[in-house]
């Protein structure tokens, strides 16, 4: 399994903020350090989950495997989620922990990422196009299935692109499925206001950073709920993810004459 494999659910503009962070030095003791971190270094767990309140509750925290960064595991819409506070308690960091010679992942995403089977292929016929959005020829004999994220900047490079691969491909539909990443807080709420409106107008606005209306009773979790359990359940764990005609998985942002050669 690749080093990019191992990446656990993740919006592939944030694996960039990942990698930056683990870039720098390694932390240079202070006269008589002793090393232990946790001896000068502590956060409470109600200090985490005031920190992270708009995420989602804490349940956990503790020393992260890598010196400078505190482990916390959360939850948001049912669904359990690890990412690392730094001892500066002002950032975040989303994805998983790599060891350096063994190129394997550690820490409790690790861990996580050890209960999803990755696929390069899915059975066409397992893709529901209920709670979709439809884009380009709804007839189409060709069908394309884009995971995406509305709060996702390389999913809103990709939707521009879509819109080319539209007029490309007059055979093709291209189904929409919205697949909140738990990194983005405010994707939940926009994708279920979203879908209850069957609005590719409102997903465009989202993308361009444009405020939509509150979500409310009135728009339903379940279609949400489902994608996300198709997702994890088959190892979609980025965004945006494309699914060809044929079945075979696709991650991260293409071009149109990109995604128009994989449709040949």
């Amino acid at each position: 399994m690749s080093f990019a494999s191992n990446l656990t659910r993740i919006c592939t503009a944030c694996v960039t903020l990942f990698i930056v962070a683990f870039a720098v030095p390694a932390f240079a003791m202070s006269e008589g350090c002793s090393g232990d971190c946790a001896s000068c270094h502590s956060i409470t767990l109600q200090e985490a989950s005031t920190l992270l309140k708009a995420i989602g509750p804490v349940k956990d925290v503790k020393p992260a495997p890598v010196r400078g960064l505190y482990e916390v595991t959360f939850e948001q819409a049912g669904q359990s989620g690890v990412a690392y506070i730094d001892y500066g308690k002002k950032h975040i960091i989303a994805g998983q922990v790599f060891d350096i010679a063994s190129r394997q992942p550690v820490g409790g995403a690790a861990q996580q990422a050890k209960k999803v089977e990755r696929k390069e292929r899915l059975d066409p016929a397992s893709l529901s196009t209920d709670h979709a959005l439809v884009m380009g020829n709804p007839k189409g004999k060709k069908k394309l299935f884009v995971f995406t994220d509305p709060e996702c900047p390389y999913c809103a490079k990709a939707h521009a692109e879509l819109k080319k691969l539209a007029a490309l491909e007059p055979d093709l539909a291209i189904y929409i499925k919205l697949y909140p990443l738990k990194m983005h807080p405010k994707a939940y709420d926009k994708s279920r206001v979203i879908l209850a409106r069957g609005s590719l107008d409102l997903l465009d606005k989202s993308f361009a950073g444009d405020q939509l209306p509150a979500a409310t009773d009135k728009d339903a979790r379940k279609p949400v709920e489902e994608t996300i359990k198709f997702a994890e359940a088959n190892g979609l764990l980025s965004t945006p993810t494309l699914v060809l005609p044929d079945g075979r998985i696709m991650v991260g942002y293409k071009d149109a004459k990109a995604m128009q050669e994989l449709l040949r």
